[in-house]
Formats: structure tokens, sequence, C-alpha cells
């Protein structure tokens, strides 16, 4: 028995995490360690079994599985496994099987929790190599993914077919026939530079033979200007967002400054299948507010899937982003449609996390219009008032509620000439109160939803060039970036909301990303970042090097894991039927999140204390 102890406290003495124990712990494992012999290709766990000792390959090797049967890992000697089990309530999160005849020892459950509460060198080396092992899976499933990971490139099946924009609309038509093409790029005069417009099957249809247009016009006159460009090297999954956000069916390829190909949805079709995004394609058949209202279980359910499938944080605020802009484009459509052309030009604009591409299930509507300068209050108001009525009621019978704080384009003071948008924005930088730092926080994330998007590209522009060297403006943004702390004590304990029906829970929104976002939104102001996805932003300041060594990477894994416990509480909360909400009760929570939520409030408590350092003499 003393040689076997032995031999097992060797073993363990070789390995993380069991390196980060004291001597003496390490006996008492060795002392409580059993041993058991799988043949190659047998089962050692199950999905959902009751699991009670953490096991350790010896010799040997064995697969771990997701619960639908994709590879999660492969381990060999040295490895571990069944701790997130151990640490969530009991169960088997992983199956396993052996790859080879293999030996495990089993270490007490018990034991393993009582390390890992009390060693904190122990517990972080396990929740390293569960990053790790986290990293690796996301890339395993990438690769399997086509949609994940395929490149646009892969797409291209032939060079692009072209024409002079001198060309009759006939000759237009014979050249994608002859050339079997459903789109043709025109070019004004040499091919090597980018095309000025492109022309597809539904415009010969709609803009040629539905209006009887005499077919020895120029295809100048039909062409789709302002083209829409997707690079080769970008995955196919943005392609198929781009489309759908933008509502076209072709895409030019480009290669450097040079196209080298056209992709088509029905291209894009190929590599999609039962796509969580479905959803978006059928936003725009509907007709009416009530046939629109009919997909909110539809976007619900594509929701708990993408959760289901292990999507991150960024895919699904992408994803539930789109088909917000979706639902406004389409109801945009139709006010149109019932109320006339616009007797001016304007933007729609979505704001907040809509605008970043952070969205979940639990929002509300932020919205704003941009009119043309010629707009005439007593001539055009009425019509803008019709259509974002409209829009509004009908954003919120699909899942989009009424903005508490009346940051909607219903609201007159929210409807405004491009000229008094850029006032308001001079003003909110140069000049900054409570208020309108309030409003920075909210309207300097903005996108232009439909009609004149320039001038969206004109007022983030604006943003970007007075924000950016303004001390001021940057400390006072700072200063009201933390009136919102992460809940934790004194003791690193939580800090439970204290009324209300969310008594004793935490708001994962209003005191974890809500925060995140807010600070870094003031880091990527002061770079002249022209990202508005906080993960894109951060990108951009850790390529700045204004934050400190690591803080960067910490503060992106930070935000990764509380938006996730944030998103996985709501498609909880979906697939049982109840309402879904920003509040998490900690006990409805595993120890492993516990621990780790704890720690990315922390990390987020450190951020905060930064900003508050590297702008306090501003």
């Amino acid at each position: 028995m003393e040689a076997e102890h032995t031999e097992i406290l060797n073993f363990l003495r070789r390995y993380s995490p069991f390196n980060e124990l004291p001597e003496e712990e390490l006996s008492i494992a060795a002392s409580n360690t059993s041993i058991a012999y799988f043949k190659a290709d047998s089962q050692v766990l199950e999905f959902n079994q009751s699991i009670s000792y953490w096991h350790i390959v010896r010799s040997g090797s064995v697969e771990t599985y997701h619960r639908n049967g994709d590879l999660y890992n492969r381990l060999s000697e040295g490895g571990f496994f069944g701790e997130a089990g151990l640490l969530r309530k009991g169960k088997v999160r992983y199956p396993v099987k052996t790859i080879e005849d293999t030996l495990i020892y089993y270490i007490p459950g018990e034991l393993f929790n009582r390390f890992f509460d009390e060693y904190e060198a122990f517990a972080d080396a396990v929740e390293v190599e569960e990053h790790r092992r986290v990293s690796s899976a996301v890339k395993e499933r990438e690769s399997r993914n086509n949609t994940l990971a395929v490149k646009v490139e892969k797409l291209i099946t032939r060079e692009p077919v072209a024409i002079d924009k001198s060309a009759t609309i006939a000759e237009a038509a014979a050249r994608m026939t002859n050339e079997k093409v459903s789109s043709l790029l025109i070019y004004d005069g040499e091919k090597q530079q980018k095309p000025v417009g492109i022309i597809t099957d539904k415009d010969l249809r709609k803009r040629v033979l539905a209006v009887d247009k005499d077919p020895n016009s120029a295809v100048a006159d039909i062409m789709s200007e302002d083209l829409t460009f997707i690079y080769s090297n970008q995955r196919v999954f943005e392609a198929l967002l781009t489309m759908l956000r933008t509502n076209l069916h072709h895409l030019p390829v480009l290669d450097s400054a040079k196209v080298v190909g056209v992709i088509a949805l029905s291209d894009v079709a190929r590599h999609e299948s039962q796509s969580s995004l479905y959803v978006v394609s059928s936003i725009f058949k509907q007709t009416t507010i009530e046939e629109l209202a009919t997909l909110v279980p539809d976007v619900h359910k594509s929701y708990v899937r993408m959760v289901e499938e292990d999507a991150n944080s960024r895919i699904i605020g992408s994803a539930m982003a789109t088909i917000g802009r979706s639902f406004k484009q389409r109801l945009l459509e139709l006010a149109e449609e019932k109320y006339g052309p616009p007797p001016v030009p304007y933007c729609f604009l979505a704001l907040g996390s809509m605008a970043r591409d952070e969205q979940t299930v639990v929002t509300d509507q932020d919205n704003a219009m941009v009119l043309h300068d010629d707009y005439d209050v007593k001539k055009h108001d009425q019509y803008f008032l019709d259509i974002a009525q409209f829009v509004s009621d009908g954003l919120n019978a699909c899942g989009y509620t009424y903005c508490t704080g009346d940051i909607m384009a219903t609201n007159r003071k929210w409807r405004q000439p491009l000229k008094e948008w850029k006032k308001y924005f001079t003003d909110w930088i140069e000049d900054p109160s409570p208020e309108t730092l309030l409003h920075a926080s909210i309207f300097f994330d903005l996108e232009g939803v439909k009609g004149e998007t320039k001038y969206a590209d004109e007022l983030n522009q604006l943003i970007r060039s007075k924000a950016a060297g303004n001390k001021r403006f940057l400390g006072s943004m700072a200063r009201n970036a933390l009136n919102r702390t992460p809940p934790l004590g004194f003791f690193k304990d939580f800090l439970m909301e204290k009324d209300g029906k969310h008594r004793d829970s935490i708001n994962t929104k209003r005191r974890g990303t809500g925060p995140v976002a807010d600070l870094i939104r003031v880091h990527a102001l002061a770079i002249g970042s022209r990202q508005r996805n906080s993960f894109a932003r951060l990108d951009d300041i850790i390529k700045a090097g204004i934050l400190p060594e690591g803080r960067g990477p910490d503060l992106r894994d930070a935000l990764e894991l509380i938006s996730m416990v944030r998103i996985r509480h709501q498609a909880l909360a979906l697939e049982a039927g109840d309402p879904p909400d920003n509040n998490v009760a900690p006990e409805d929570l595993s120890d492993f999140e516990r621990k780790n939520l704890k720690d990315a409030f922390q990390i987020l408590s450190n951020a905060q204390k930064y900003l508050r350092y590297k702008y306090s003499g501003a």
C-alpha cells in the first residue's frame, strides 16, 4: 500500500494543478485516490449522470464531448475531467469515452471541492485549463461549422462579369444570359477601378420589364450605386449578416482594392443549414405588424438555439442586433407604403446595444431620426411623426418595448434635421452636463438603419473628431461611466438588489455589461476608434497601448463571461416559459459560475479604478 501511495504521490507532483498544493494536501489526495481500468471505446461518463469523483488520466487517452455528440476535447496522461460537473451541482456536463485502454485515478469530489475553495493557485490552475479547453473547443467547433469558418473567397467560382455603363440595357441582359450569371458589375472606363454599380435579374424585372422601360436606354439608368462590398478573407457568416442587414442578394468581393468576384445569397445558402438567423429572411416577407409579431417565438427559439450551440456573446449579440435592425427596416418599408414616400430624405437611427451589435432578447427600443436640412416642421413633421409612431408601435408589438426614457423618434427632440443633430453633438462635447452626458452615453453608439445612412456616418465622424482631443469631455464621460459599479462588497461578496420583484438578485446589465461598455466607450473615444462593438473597440484600445499590460485581454474575458451569464439566464427563462430578464439570483448559479462571476466583476472594478486614475486630471 505504501508503494502504491508513493507512486500516486509522485505522479500528482508532476502535473498542474496538483503541484500548486502543499505537500501535506498532496499526500491526503494520494491516500484517498482509487484507480479504475477502462478498455478502449468504453463510456466513462454519461451526460447528466451524477458525479462524485474527479478524474485524472493515469495512462491512455480519452475524448470528451458536447451533449449533442460533437467532440469537445482530447486528454492524455495528466489530463483531468469531471470538475465541471462537480462544480455544477454534481451532474456530468461533458460525456467521456476512452480512445484506448486507459487507467483513471479517482479523487473524491468533496476533496476536490475543498482544494478548489481553499487554494487559490489550485483553483486558478483548474480554471486556466478550463479556459484552454473552451478556447480549443471554440476553434474545433468553428472548424466544423462551415458558416463560421469558411472564408468568402471559397464561394467564388468564377471571375466577375462586367460591362461598361455606356452599354444598353439590352446588351447587359444579353451578356448576363450568355454568361449565365444573375448579376453584372458596371464600370466607368478602366476595369482596374472599383465598379460604379451593379444590376441583377431583379433589376431587369422591376426597373425594366415592370415599367416598360426602353431596352436601348443606358444600363447606368437602372444600376444600383453606392455598392456594399465584402472582403475575400472575411467569413461567410459575416457576408450573411451583411446581406441580411442591407437586404441585398449580391455582394462584390474585394481582394485588396480589386473586385475578384460576386457572391449571391444562394451561394451563402449552400453553407447555411438551419441558421439561427433564418428568421431575418422571414421578416421581409411579412406584410403587416400583426404578421411580424407572429415571428417573436421564432426569435426566441433562435436565441435559445444559439446558446445551446455554444455560440459566444459576440455572435449572439450580432445576430440579435441584425434581427432587430431587420424589424425596423421592414416596419419602415410598411410605413412608407402606408403614408407614401418621404417629403425630404431621412435616416432612421438605431442606438445603444443594437448599434453596438450587443443585443440580447431583453431590450427596449432606442431610436431617432435624422432629417434632411430642407425639413420644414410645419410642412413635413406630421409625416415623420406618423412614420415614427408606426415603427415604434410595431417594434413594441414585436418585443422591443417602448423606451421608458422616451429615447424614440416619436419624441420631437429626437426627430431633427442633420444640422440640428450636429449642433446637439457639438454642444454635448464642448459643454458637458449631467443630462448631456447621459445623452452622449446613448447617442454615441449610433448606426443608420434605413434611408440616407451617410447622415449617420457624418455624425460618427463628428463625434470622433471632436471627442478625441477634448480632455474635459473625456474626463466628464469617465466620471459618468463610474456611476454604475459592479455588485461586489468589501469582502468581495455579491451586493444584491434590495427592493422590488428582483430583490436578492444581480442585474447583469445595469451592474455588469453596461458599465463595461461605458468604460470601453470612453477609451475608444479617446483614441478615435471607428468601431461601435465593445469587443472591436477593445481590440483598438489594446493596439493603442493605453491600458496596462494584460488589462485589455482580462477586460475582454470579463465582458464575455458576464455577457454569457446574462444570455444563458435569459435562454433558460425562455425554455421554462418564463419572461426573460437581466436579473440573476446567485443561488441559481453553480459554485464555478459564482466564483468566475466574482472574478469578472473584480476585473471590471479594477478597470474602473484605472479609468478614474487615467482621466482624473481632465
